[in-house]
């Protein structure tokens, strides 16, 4: 789950990281409001998206008077807002964020996520605020510096004091530069987060540290624990397909492509989409069933996937545990014959009751073609496709 910049800003607030005075915004007049209740000559007007690099474009203006912060408003409330994370459709902005401004002498990156190699927190910070991490990682890699936090331990103050000291961090600034990164990790820990990241941190002209934006990521699972952070849920930034998904407890995801899959467990999903790939069709979604589909959830799978109009095919790959084969089956030709199918459709299933799966389908009247292998059934599915 992702939140806004301005939300992400609170709850570094709550664990004491310094961050500017700022009020969010659904309209101009509530941005005009925001600015004279602000005060000063210099604001900030942010567009509020779940996306990166909403600055290049234009989602974020500097106003030096409140003609300007109404001009902005006015602006970006409303636009189709393209970054190099929304794709080519861009996003709408329903929100701003009014701020007050900042007298920046330098800004840096600094994040903590999620390292499943080593199974521990990678704390990351670079000289190069204010750009792409991914543009610095693929020019300059030697500009992020990394340490990997032990989570019995803790992120420790030589850690701590390794980063501040590695982006150049001035002496003055160095205790408050430590006092931040160890918080931030604190707020990555308790609330659950995969991702915490402040682009930019920036060192002011007073020598103070201040985080500048803020970016979280939290894991799914983890929600439960968290009533005050799914709160902050924004639907309007989620896909519609996605959120209609996760009411019927399916993990789905729309891509590209133009073959629809259904499959059981995140692994196989993966691995579906790859065959698919390597036959030479791309896929139109992620949609993993879980353990536990009924015959509703697979209509519900097959109605969702028919909602994509980029939809040619479809291939269903079942290994049948704890899902058994037969139960997918009715599912698939209930769903077939309730959403009235007609595009092409390939089975494979294997594993717990296979052969009663493969006699529902095969007695049950419909075009269903069936496979014995994944690579048997990607060609199917690309060969019918095409």
């Amino acid at each position: 789950m992702k939140i806004h910049e301005y939300q992400g800003k609170e709850i570094l607030k709550k664990f004491g990281v310094t961050v500017p005075r700022g009020i969010p915004c659904f309209s101009v007049d509530d941005a005009v409001k925001a600015a004279e209740t602000l005060g000063g000559k210099v604001w900030v007007v942010k567009a509020q998206i779940h996306a990166g690099g909403r600055g290049k474009g234009g989602g974020v203006k500097v106003a030096k008077s409140m003609d300007e912060v109404k001009t902005y408003a006015g602006q970006i409330l409303g636009m189709q807002l393209k970054t190099h994370q929304t794709g080519p459709q861009g996003q709408k902005v329903n929100r701003l964020l009014v701020e007050e401004g900042a007298d920046i002498k330098k800004e840096y990156y600094v994040a903590a996520l999620t390292d499943r190699a080593t199974q521990k927190v990678a704390m990351m910070a670079s000289s190069e605020g204010g750009m792409d991490i991914e543009e610095v990682a693929h020019k300059t890699p030697e500009k992020i510096i990394k340490v990997f936090v032990d989570p019995a331990a803790g992120l420790t103050d030589a850690q701590a004091n390794e980063l501040a000291n590695g982006i150049g961090v001035p002496a003055g600034s160095l205790a408050q530069a430590v006092d931040t990164l160890k918080k931030l990790y604190t707020c990555y820990m308790e609330t659950d987060a995969s991702l915490a990241e402040i682009n930019p941190l920036i060192l002011e002209g007073n020598g103070n540290i201040k985080a500048l934006d803020a970016k979280f990521n939290f894991d799914s699972n983890a929600l439960y624990r968290h009533p005050e952070i799914v709160a902050y849920r924004d639907l309007d930034e989620e896909d519609a397909d996605e959120i209609e998904a996760s009411k019927f407890d399916l993990a789905y995801i729309s891509l590209d492509g133009n073959i629809g899959c259904l499959v059981n467990g995140a692994g196989l999903a993966m691995a579906t989409m790859d065959t698919i790939k390597l036959f030479g069709a791309e896929p139109a979604n992620f949609l993993d069933v879980g353990g536990g589909a009924t015959t509703e959830k697979v209509t519900e799978a097959f109605k969702i996937m028919l909602k994509n109009p980029k939809v040619k095919g479809i291939l269903v790959n079942i290994f049948g545990g704890i899902m058994k084969c037969d139960t997918i089956a009715n599912g698939v030709v209930t769903a077939a014959r309730e959403t009235h199918l007609s595009v092409p459709l390939v089975v494979r299933m294997k594993g717990t009751n296979e052969d009663l799966g493969k006699k529902i389908l095969a007695e049950s009247g419909l075009p269903i073609i069936t496979a014995d292998s994944m690579a048997e059934a990607a060609t199917k599915i690309v060969a019918a496709v095409k």
